[in-house]
Formats: structure tokens, sequence, C-alpha cells
């Protein structure tokens, strides 16, 4: 007669199915530890900065308002700029930007969990969920018996019905942007920033020769 006792259970299935589970648990602390990071970033990203959703615009400290300037599709970042002259004018300009071209700042397009960066670490705590799998199928290999095989099922149910909210919001979502909005990569928006800052360098350094070579020399 088949023995379908909790006793004749194995350690060995214990140990795994106790694996599984824990496991899951794990790839949620990843989850929660990664989601409380970007809340901090995003945070400190902002400087005083605040974001007006019925504008699409983030609003400076002194009053100014940024606009949305270019999207990055590969970063998934839509990206603001301050108005050159007004930022250039800006008494605490110092303290805000070294740019010529206006102060910028990004926003993420996806809100959590649908970000690039929750993406990666749900990638990762669903990997660790995956490796919790590894285990117990290994286990069952080795024949543990009938309630052996059926305390292996149940955790590995268990893990997964666990693990169902790490895996959503694995793909990237449709984003709406204004028309019109322009496409521009992290390099190419690095390349404009350097070509401003070199035209109005140049600007500058024309004004002043100008006005230097107007000068009248004292006797």
């Amino acid at each position: 007669m088949m023995d379908l006792s909790l006793g004749s259970v194995s350690s060995d299935v214990w140990l795994a199915s106790a694996y599984c589970v824990l496991l899951v648990g794990l790839g949620h602390i990843i989850d929660a530890l990664a989601r409380r990071a970007a809340s901090v970033a995003e945070g400190g990203a902002s400087f005083g900065f605040s974001y007006h959703a019925d504008h699409d615009a983030w609003q400076c400290p002194q009053d100014q308002w940024l606009w949305p300037k270019s999207f990055d599709p590969d970063n998934r970042v839509m990206r603001y700029r301050g108005t050159p002259s007004v930022c250039n004018a800006c008494p605490v300009k110092h303290t805000c930007t070294t740019s010529s071209s206006g102060r910028e700042i990004q926003r993420a397009v996806d809100s959590w969990p649908a970000s690039e960066a929750a993406r990666f670490h749900r990638g990762i705590a669903c990997f660790v969920v995956v490796m919790g799998l590894v285990w117990p199928a290994a286990v069952a290999a080795t024949g543990p018996g009938a309630t052996g095989l059926l305390v292996l099922a149940a955790a590995v149910v268990v893990a997964l019905l666990l693990s169902l909210p790490l895996w959503s919001h694995l793909h990237r979502t449709h984003v709406f942007l204004p028309e019109g909005m322009a496409h521009v990569t992290l390099d190419a928006s690095l390349l404009e920033r350097e070509q401003h800052a070199a035209a109005w360098h140049a600007r500058r350094s024309s004004y002043g020769s100008d006005k230097r070579a107007g000068r009248k020399v004292s006797p």
C-alpha cells in the first residue's frame, strides 16, 4: 500500500520546497529595494523643480518653465529644457547649471513598474524565481515518492502564484507623445548641447573682440 503520510517525505523535499518559496520572497525584496532606490533617485534628480502634468512641463524654483524638448526612445525619457536666454540671465544660474543652452531635466515616461529600471530589476527578480524552481525539479527527478511529489508540486504552485506580480510589466508600454516631438538619443542630445555651447562661446568671444577693437587708446 502506498504511504501518503507527510512523515514519509524526505528532508530533501522539504528543503527544496522551502528554498523554492524563499527565493520568491527574495525576488520581491529585490523589486522593493529597486523601487525605493528609484523613488529616492527621482526625488533627488528634481532639485526643487516641480512637475505639472497638466502642462507637461517643469517649473523651476525661480518660477520659470522648462518645456518638452525631445524624447529619447532608447532610454524612454522625455527631456525638458529652459529657455537659454532666461537661464543665462538667471541670478542663481551658478547653483543650477553650467550649460549655456538652458537647464535640462529628464522624466521617465514609464511610471514604476513599467520603467526601464523597473523592468531590468524585475528581470533579475524573475530570474531568481526561476532558479528557485530548479532544485524542486531536480529533487522530483530522483523519485521522492507520491507524497514527496505532491509537496514539491504544491510548493511550485505557491511560488508561481506569489511571483505573478513580478512577471507583469516586462513589456514596453506605448508612449503618447506631443505632436511633432523630436526623437533624440542621448548621444545626439549631448552633441547638440556641445555644439550649442561652442557656438555660444564663439559669439561671446566675437562680441568681446569687437568691443576691444572699438576702444580708443588714450594718449
